[in-house]
């Protein structure tokens, strides 16, 4: 993985971001601006993003039967997303896969890297696979919309293909489910795309950002919009417990009907019979006391508190949190799935609490899609 600067922290007003996205931009000065800048064409510095390869005859077999998504008919130039499960089914890495006809490009967060990495070199037995690191040869850059005129023209393409990977959260993948019950979808409008561009490229976009021919726009630009678009992320949404069906991510990245893979079981089990523990919800925040809970903040459930004269009861966590363009103060949050639906929300930061009104993503009822199974007759008692 590459330890140089990114050129785009040299621009006028960059600040450099924190956390999973620290080394690129957070924001050039007015983050708010930066997302409206976004959904008009500017670009997104990820070029912390660790990128891996995948070449070999055997590779799309060999991905497929490690991973929650079918990826044996992938096409050069299409994109998908893929979760590596542990045996109990929880998530441990979330890869974004572009295939262009030689080569299996996975896109992933840069503390995601060294883990899978090492991993995937240690599942390659005899198959005939060949994996790499190419952080140092490639540079992410992400955008909105259908297309961008200067990202198109930058992207690599090693293998004759675009190395563009467009997420599939815009829509629920073939073979995905969905559990938030709503008509129009926030993901709808989410177009994302990761361009791979060589990284000695970066420089030239940079100082094309300064010569104002192209507009950037920060990491938090992005966040923001991500979280209005409810769509989960590893580095943020997930922690050692997750499993898929918490977060709705068997929209984008599971094929319910596709081979077996590592937490298959767990996957069908909960989706068809159970229900999963804790639930996503995207929250309203009251920005009266101009406070931006924190992830990690204790989601609560003020109103039972003051009934009964005691501490709010903590009912899960903030993960994602911003202020959006339009909606204002958001967040999404992980709860228990018990968590009423109907009551407003609160969130425990800086000593006090923030008033947040929920919008259900997984409701309580998720999973059970075949039902309980049904008991059969005692031997000996026929069913009349």
């Amino acid at each position: 993985m590459t330890s140089a600067g990114s050129p785009f922290l040299a621009l006028p007003g960059a600040v450099d971001s924190a956390a999973a996205d620290q080394g690129v931009p957070a924001h050039y000065g007015n983050p708010v601006a930066e997302q409206r800048a976004l959904l008009a064409g500017a670009i997104v510095d990820l070029s912390h993003r660790g990128v891996i390869s995948v070449s070999g005859a055997d590779r799309l077999t060999w991905l497929n039967s490690l991973t929650s998504q079918s990826l044996l008919r992938l096409a050069p130039g299409e994109s998908t997303e893929s979760l590596l499960l542990g045996v109990s089914g929880r998530v441990e890495f979330d890869m974004r896969v572009i295939d262009d006809g030689d080569t299996a490009w996975l896109l992933v967060d840069a503390d995601e890297l060294p883990a899978l990495l090492a991993w995937l070199l240690k599942m390659r037995f005899t198959l005939r696979v060949v994996i790499a690191d190419r952080t140092n040869d490639f540079a992410t850059v992400g955008s909105i919309g259908a297309s961008n005129e200067v990202l198109d023209a930058a992207a690599a393409s090693p293998n004759g293909v675009a190395l563009i990977w467009r997420d599939p959260w815009a829509s629920v993948s073939e073979g995905g489910h969905q559990y938030a019950q709503v008509a129009d979808h926030p993901g709808a409008e989410w177009l994302w795309r990761e361009t791979l561009v060589n990284r000695e490229a970066l420089a030239s976009l940079a100082d094309r950002v300064r010569d104002r021919e192209v507009a950037t726009a920060g990491v938090l630009a992005a966040e923001a919009l991500r979280i209005a678009a409810w769509r989960p992320r590893r580095a943020t949404e997930s922690d050692e417990k997750t499993i898929p069906h918490e977060l709705d991510w068997m929209r984008s990245a599971v094929h319910l009907s596709k081979g077996c893979y590592r937490g298959q079981e767990t996957v069908a089990k909960v989706h068809n019979l159970g229900h999963p523990p804790r639930r996503l919800v995207f929250l309203h925040l009251d920005g009266t006391d101009n406070v931006l809970p924190q992830p990690g903040d204790d989601v609560v459930l003020p109103a039972q508190a003051d009934a009964a004269g005691g501490d709010p009861d903590v009912v899960g966590q903030v993960t994602s949190s911003a202020i959006h363009y339009e909606l204002g103060p958001i967040a999404l949050a992980v709860v228990r799935r018990s968590t009423p639906v109907d009551p407003d929300l609160g969130v425990l930061s800086d000593g006090i609490v923030v008033a947040a009104g929920q919008e259900v993503i997984v409701p309580p009822e998720a999973g059970s899609v075949v039902g309980r199974i049904r008991r059969m007759p005692r031997l000996g008692v026929m069913r009349r």
